[in-house]
């Protein structure tokens, strides 16, 4: 599993033998269960609120709708109900992405407000464009899920100047830098038992290429005035390319 925000990810340095690694699955716990009926679902609270606000999210966010685009004309169409599953999670996760099954997983618990749903929605949607577009082997090269981590922390919001505030994190020159290397290696972190020296050369070896790969953005969106500009350019370059 690749994750998406995390409040405080556990380490995976363990003390004598190394356990085996599980992926990140144990913050996942609903899926290894029984799906429940649509009815028994549907009463549950947060269900309801996690469906309302993915809705919200896929119908007018531009982070949102650029990365589904982009990945419809990459061949991966997503459809809402085969492709997101609002489930519980561990507390210190928001989402993950699931290789294993091209699923996106909104915490329903963890996620309370529509600007969260948001910017989660963005950053598992991130990791799946480059499940679409890339061979990425997320399980045994941890380069690769550090170079998705990079994207997505740098693309999908989570290091805007008013998110830093919020948490009490402020800097100046290079700071955005800063956050996206500490976000990337946080992710790694929580879902792959390695020693956090491990997640930082894998990041720091990948940075600047990963940092600067800008797709389908083509720009680093600090706001959603810089996502509704690049979703533009991206559906202009579309009826371009057509048209050659």
């Amino acid at each position: 599993m690749e994750h998406g925000e995390s409040d405080s990810p556990p380490t995976a340095e363990t003390k004598g033998a190394v356990e085996e690694d599980d992926f990140g699955y144990r913050l996942f716990p609903d899926r290894n269960k029984k799906p429940q009926s649509f009815l028994i679902r549907s009463l549950f609270t947060f269900h309801n609120r996690c469906q309302v606000m993915l809705r919200m999210t896929l119908e007018t966010n531009p982070y949102a709708q650029l990365l589904l685009e982009a990945m419809k004309q990459s061949g991966c169409t997503v459809f809402n109900d085969r492709h997101f599953s609002c489930e519980n999670c561990d507390g210190c996760v928001s989402g993950g992405f699931d290789a294993a099954t091209s699923q996106i997983v909104l915490c329903q618990n963890n996620i309370r407000q529509q600007s969260h749903m948001n910017r989660v929605v963005t950053h598992e949607l991130i990791h799946a464009f480059d499940h679409c577009r890339a061979h990425v082997d997320w399980f045994k090269n941890v380069k690769h899920l550090a170079c998705s981590e990079i994207r997505a922390a740098n693309l999908s919001g989570d290091c805007t100047l008013m998110n830093e505030i919020a948490r009490f994190k402020f800097g100046l020159k290079g700071h955005h830098q800063t956050c996206v290397r500490d976000r990337a290696i946080r992710s790694i972190l929580a879902v792959r038992k390695v020693s956090k020296e491990t997640a930082e050369k894998a990041v720091d070896e990948v940075f600047d290429a990963c940092f600067n790969d800008l797709e389908p953005f083509g720009r680093i969106p600090h706001s959603k005035a810089d996502a509704r500009r690049a979703y533009r350019d991206f559906q202009n370059r579309d009826r371009y390319n057509a048209n050659l």
